[in-house]
C-alpha cells in the first residue's frame, strides 16, 4: 500500500500541492499534518507510524516535510524498517530500498538540517540588526485593563491560576510573565 505523508508548519499554509503530487503518484492513504517539524509528536504523524504495515511505502514531497533534523529523520526511517517499511522522498529522489537511497537520506538529511540551522542563524542577525537600529522591539505586549484587579483575586487565592488566564484570555506564559513583571 503506498501512504503518502503531506506537514505543512501551520493551520494557515495550504496542503493543495502536496496532495496533488500524492495523488499524482497513487497514494492510497495520506496522513496530514499542520505541525512544526521541529518535533516528531505530530499526531498524523503517529497516527501513520501505527497505521503502516510491512510491504507499505511512505511516501513524503521531501524531506523537510518529514523531520527538521538527522536524528528525527534517522529514528523516524528506523521504525519504518522495523515494519518493513519503505520510504521514498520525491524532491530529493530517495528511496529506502536500495543501499544509495539509506546513504543519501542520511546525507540530504544532514544538508536540510543544516539549512535550517543556516535559516535561524540569518534571522537571529537580521532581528539583532533590526534590534540596534530601533526598528525592531518584538511583539507588541499585550495589554488587559482587567490585568490588576484579576491579578489581585489570583493572589488573593479566590479564583485559580487557570481562571485567571480564561479571563484575561491569555496563555499560560504570558500570564505569568506579566505576574513576574509586576512583582
Amino acid at each position: 500500500m503506498k501512504i503518502g505523508y503531506i506537514r505543512v508548519s501551520t493551520e494557515e499554509q495550504n496542503t493543495i500541492r502536496q496532495e496533488v503530487l500524492m495523488k499524482e503518484l497513487g497514494v492510497n492513504e495520506i496522513f496530514i499534518d499542520k505541525a512544526s517539524g521541529k518535533s516528531t509528536d505530530r499526531p498524523e504523524l503517529k497516527r501513520m507510524l501505527e497505521f503502516v504495515r510491512n510491504g507499505d511505502t511512505v511516501i513524503c514531497e521531501s524531506i523537510s516535510r518529514f523531520a527538521r533534523n538527522t536524528k528525527d529523520l534517522l529514528e523516524l526511517i528506523e521504525k519504518l524498517n522495523k515494519k518493513g517499511v519503505i520510504f521514498i522522498s520525491k524532491k530529493e529522489a530517495i528511496d529506502t530500498d536500495t543501499p544509495t537511497g539509506k546513504f543519501m537520506l542520511t546525507v540530504f538529511g544532514a544538508v536540510a538540517e543544516l539549512e535550517r540551522e543556516y535559516i535561524l542563524q540569518r534571522q537571529k542577525e537580521g532581528i539583532d540588526a533590526a534590534k540596534k537600529q530601533g526598528k525592531y522591539k518584538g511583539r507588541k505586549k499585550i495589554e488587559s485593563p482587567d490585568f490588576k484587579k484579576v491579578y489581585e483575586k489570583w493572589k488573593k487565592g479566590e479564583i485559580t491560576s487557570k481562571k485567571a488566564m480564561e479571563l484575561l484570555d491569555m496563555k499560560k506564559n504570558t500570564f505569568y510573565r506579566r505576574v513576574k513583571e509586576t512583582l
